[in-house]
């Protein structure tokens, strides 16, 4: 009322009265609304900074205040004073707000802590452009923040990390942490910065969770996947490699881990004519080397790989004594391998391998034999009638050997012949050849060897089932008589060492030269061992004087006068030969498993 008697005093008539009462009206009216437009406008102002502060927190470490609103962990450089000042506001303005972390690289202005297994669902990345590990924890419900609070998570950071973790500023080659294996736990120092909203109910957290592990199953499978991939093409590369390998083009190498076996737990094995150390040999340097191709790594012989590789199946040896050195060599290698080695026997029951047409080992756990046919020339030694009613010998050049049906359907069959044909009765060739009846004066050696080296090719054409049989001819092997031949004073007692210079090594032999053109023509394939080269680099590895334990009267005489300069102390030289042939088999089993997947 007063205030209506002041404004009536100030106007003139009812006019006045009227104006001045409508413009107290309508200050009133825009005093209430100027009023309620500042609330709403300080509001909007409030909410947009608290909303800009909550999701921009300055990095200035000396505005505690605005360094993360919502964050309630500290930070290395933030006193505990300031430490959430607004949080217990926002914390009623969002109730519902969960907590989630992202892993980053450990800094030092940041808690580290090292993560636990989180229920397997950690999941490893790789950063590529900074080569280093960042470990992703997609989904975290509040029970699992809970327990991160709970953990050790006082005292400084770098403590931390250099006591517990040991890993601050460490990287790692991204090749190394491209996944991580279904549960396993990472171990990697993590940070969590501050907490940004996730907002998913347990079931997604799940969800996420099973995925994760998922995708680390799967990225571990395809791993191992890929190393099997790379490790079959590593397999298959070698083998190729093998395949293009010319094997006996090389050189002798020392190798301390020769030999393959020790003479010692072959001497019910090994003949006495090759047991040069039984015999008393001291020196064992000749059991150090190894064959290397120029263009290859020859496998080691692996003994229980090759019983594997002859289970169910027949080895068979055909041809001189050579041969047989050959051929107990591979006995020692194998039984050594074989875990009951009392299942490894002569089937006859023979302690000693001379003097009979045939010998053959088997081994029992693994079905299969390895045999020896003794067939020095290949083809027939025969007799015939003379004049004066007596038997003369002959060689018959039109027939292979005797024992041939007994070996032709062998799976592996390896030939030899060449140290009978430079004996001097071969070598004359006076009266000794011999095809049909007829009886050659006079024939060459080198025509009577190609004869019979041919005849010895039609029989393996005709008989031998190529795609089952794998056919070998071992090439010769080198002499090493100094000073005269095998019965005429020559020696080699005195080597201890291998021919260092190939301008030393001999002529390749002629016979061999006749033997491979023979091969050439043939319809079925032999593989031709030409080890011929590299025995002769081996002078030393022959028994010399260490040929045998009781020499007769008329060798104790004169020890030196008789020398075994051809065949080869066993361990030795012929362990070499098997490895070869080892690895031909290894490749003809891959060449044969490809054309299977082909086909």
């Amino acid at each position: 009322m007063a205030d209506a008697t002041k404004y009536e005093l100030i106007g003139v008539g009812n006019n006045n009265y009227h104006l001045i009462t409508d413009l107290k009206n309508i200050f009133s009216i825009l005093k209430a609304r100027k009023t309620v437009a500042f609330a709403y406008v300080f509001t909007l102002v409030f909410v947009s900074v608290t909303v800009f502060l909550a999701f921009s927190p300055s990095q200035n470490a000396s505005s505690p205040w605005f360094t993360n609103i919502f964050s309630s962990s500290t930070t290395t450089s933030t006193p505990d004073s300031y430490k959430s000042q607004l949080s217990p506001f926002f914390s009623f303005l969002f109730p519902n707000t969960t907590n989630s972390s992202r892993s980053t690289i450990p800094n030092t202005n940041e808690e580290t802590f090292k993560a636990p297994s989180l229920e397997n669902t950690t999941q490893s990345l790789v950063n590529s452009s900074q080569d280093a590990v960042q470990v992703s924890i997609p989904s975290i419900n509040q029970t699992t923040i809970s327990t991160i609070k709970n953990s050790t998570l006082q005292g400084n950071s770098t403590s931390l990390v250099n006591k517990e973790a040991g890993v601050k500023n460490q990287t790692f080659k991204s090749d190394e942490a491209k996944s991580v294996k279904k549960n396993q736990t990472t171990n990697a120092t993590v940070t969590v910065p501050a907490a940004t909203n996730v907002s998913s109910s347990n079931a997604s957290s799940s969800s996420d969770v099973k995925g994760v592990a998922s995708n680390n199953y799967t990225a571990s499978l395809v791993k191992k996947q890929n190393n099997g991939k790379n490790g079959e093409r590593e397999k298959d590369e070698y083998l190729e490699s093998l395949i293009k390998c010319d094997f006996f083009d090389g050189v002798w190498v020392k190798d301390d881990s020769y030999p393959l076996y020790e003479s010692s737990s072959c001497t019910d094995l090994i003949d006495q004519q090759f047991n040069c150390i039984r015999n008393g040999r001291v020196d064992k340097n000749y059991q150090k080397y190894k064959w290397k191709p120029k263009g290859c790594s020859l496998p080691r012989l692996d003994g229980h790989r090759m019983l594997d590789l002859l289970r169910g199946k027949r080895l068979v040896f055909v041809g001189d004594s050579l041969n047989r050195n050959m051929w107990e060599s591979l006995i020692c290698i194998l039984r050594n391998a074989a875990k009951h080695k009392s299942r490894v026997y002569e089937v006859n029951g023979r302690v000693h391998f001379r003097g009979e047409a045939s010998y053959s080992f088997i081994f029992k756990d693994y079905n299969f034999t390895v045999e020896l046919f003794v067939s020095p020339f290949l083809v027939q030694e025969w007799e015939m009638p003379d004049k004066n009613g007596t038997k003369k010998e002959t060689l018959r050049l039109d027939l292979v050997g005797r024992s041939s049906d007994q070996y032709k359907d062998a799976d592996i069959i390896v030939f030899n012949t060449g140290h009978w044909w430079t004996h001097d009765k071969t070598a004359k060739g006076e009266d000794y050849y011999q095809e049909g009846s007829h009886i050659y004066h006079e024939l060459n050696v080198l025509e009577a060897f190609r004869k019979a080296i041919t005849t010895w090719s039609r029989w393996v054409d005709a008989n031998v089932n190529p795609s089952k049989s794998m056919v070998f001819f071992r090439g010769y092997s080198a002499s090493h008589f100094s000073g005269g031949q095998w019965n005429s004073g020559g020696a080699c007692d005195s080597e201890t060492a291998p021919i260092d210079n190939e301008k030393y090594l001999n002529q390749y032999p002629p016979k061999m030269r006749v033997l491979e053109n023979v091969l050439k023509f043939m319809k079925t394939h032999v593989t031709y061992l030409n080890i011929t080269r590299m025995t002769d680099f081996r002078k030393d590895g022959h028994p010399s004087i260490y040929r045998k334990q009781n020499l007769s009267p008329e060798e104790r005489k004169s020890p030196l006068r008789y020398q075994d300069c051809s065949h080869w102390c066993l361990p030795g030289v012929p362990d070499a030969w098997n490895e070869i042939l080892y690895a031909e088999i290894l490749t003809r089993q891959y060449q044969n498993q490809h054309q299977q997947n082909r086909g």
